[in-house]
């Protein structure tokens, strides 16, 4: 087995799902930092940016949640 299709195999797997879900939730600490920031300096566009982006991240977040869920099915131990 190549280390690429051991790679593939990885980001199907619950603990790359995991890991997805972890590194997109650090991701929203940046975006909290900025809206912070862009509202303090009264920052308009850049507040839209920072929701925008926060709406990508929480879609992001729930499409993980789903494949997780369908890893879960597709595991006979849990039923």
């Amino acid at each position: 087995m190549s280390a690429l299709t051991k790679a593939k195999g990885f980001k199907k797997s619950k603990t790359g799902t995991y890991l997805s879900i972890g590194t997109t939730a650090f991701g929203a600490l940046s975006v909290i930092k900025q809206a912070k920031k862009a509202r303090f300096e009264g920052d308009t566009l850049r507040l839209l940016d920072a929701v925008v982006s926060a709406a990508a991240i929480a879609t992001g977040v729930a499409l993980l949640l789903r494949e997780l869920k369908r890893i879960g099915d597709d595991d006979v131990l849990l039923g």
